[in-house]
């Protein structure tokens, strides 16, 4: 009696969970506006990625095309191996790390002068936005004739109305130079992150830390820094991101001489001017995987993020 009964009630368990066919209809039907973004986002993206990676095991010439043979991982043991490469790789990492700790850290300066209530607040923060918003090679020409030039740039100007003296600043300091450059345009958009941390802090906390005799330095330290460690480090984690792939502003302001030749810069020389596909593929695929490690904790940072803000 009892196996008989039983087998029924799956029976039925199963038919329970099982979608109806206009169910299932209706669910297809929800999701077909999506395939065609779905399949052009994959013919973009995932397809020329395959046929990189597929190339990166090449010794792949385009100047000799019936030499190519495959070769493995001797690509990435170039590209981790070679003097050229290296210092690139070190180049890029100083290039990343200097740009983002400093948009940080005048990104952190201006979201607190912008969290205080002043005449001209909108207007301020529309000017302090405008450098993320100019194209990057925009920007690079800028910084190039506008500004470094010695000749008729800005600075050597000021610094001639001063009398003191008028350097090349790109020859001089090639590095410094384009990481000026980069800071001034992503400066706006830490300050934009950081803007928001401090516009979702409880400042019911802060007036009662504030009545309690708490001076603005022990709130900062101990109250509103604390609070902004994730947007902190999300901003990193993004600024990372971008500046790791960087290559407009080394291309347009130094042409990657005297040593700025950042990953990118020497995947576009490997590539373009050394017709070397395969090592080219190589270094570019180390590229997207650093860039992947450096997104996944961006995403694990933002997704925090959204689960203080739900919990709230």
């Amino acid at each position: 009696m009892t196996a008989t009964t039983t087998a029924p009630l799956a029976t039925a368990s199963v038919s329970a969970t099982r979608k109806p066919p206009s169910d299932r209809m209706r669910a297809w039907a929800t999701r077909a506006p999506l395939l065609p973004a779905l399949i052009f986002m994959i013919a973009v993206t995932q397809l020329p990625f395959v046929a990189t990676l597929v190339i990166s095991f090449f010794d792949w010439n385009a100047l000799y095309p019936d030499a190519r043979h495959f070769t493995g991982f001797s690509n990435y043991t170039d590209v981790l191996t070679d003097a050229d490469l290296r210092h690139s790789v070190w180049t890029t990492v100083l290039l990343t790390v200097t740009v983002v700790l400093a948009s940080l850290v005048l990104g952190l300066l201006l979201a607190l002068l912008l969290d205080r209530k002043f005449r001209g607040r909108g207007i301020v923060r529309t000017l302090l936005i405008a450098p993320f918003l100019v194209v990057p090679v925009a920007a690079a020409l800028l910084w190039k004739h506008v500004l470094y030039n010695p000749e008729y740039g800005l600075f050597n100007g000021l610094l001639h109305y001063v009398g003191g003296p008028e350097p090349d600043w790109i020859s001089n300091t090639p590095l410094l130079a384009v990481e000026a450059s980069l800071v001034w345009q992503w400066t706006p958009f830490m300050m934009l992150i950081l803007l928001a941390g401090l516009q979702s802090r409880d400042h019911q906390q802060i007036e009662a830390a504030k009545v309690d005799g708490a001076s603005d330095w022990q709130v900062f330290r101990y109250l509103t820094l604390p609070h902004l460690r994730r947007y902190l480090e999300l901003g990193a984690l993004l600024g990372s991101i971008y500046i790791v792939q960087n290559f407009d502003a080394v291309f347009t302001i130094t042409s990657g001489g005297l040593g700025t030749a950042n990953l990118p810069y020497t995947v576009y020389q490997s590539f373009y001017q050394a017709h070397e596909n395969g090592l080219a593929s190589a270094a570019g695929v180390l590229v997207v995987i650093g860039s992947i490690i450096i997104a996944t904790f961006a995403l694990r940072v933002v997704s925090s993020l959204f689960r203080e803000e739900v919990s709230r």
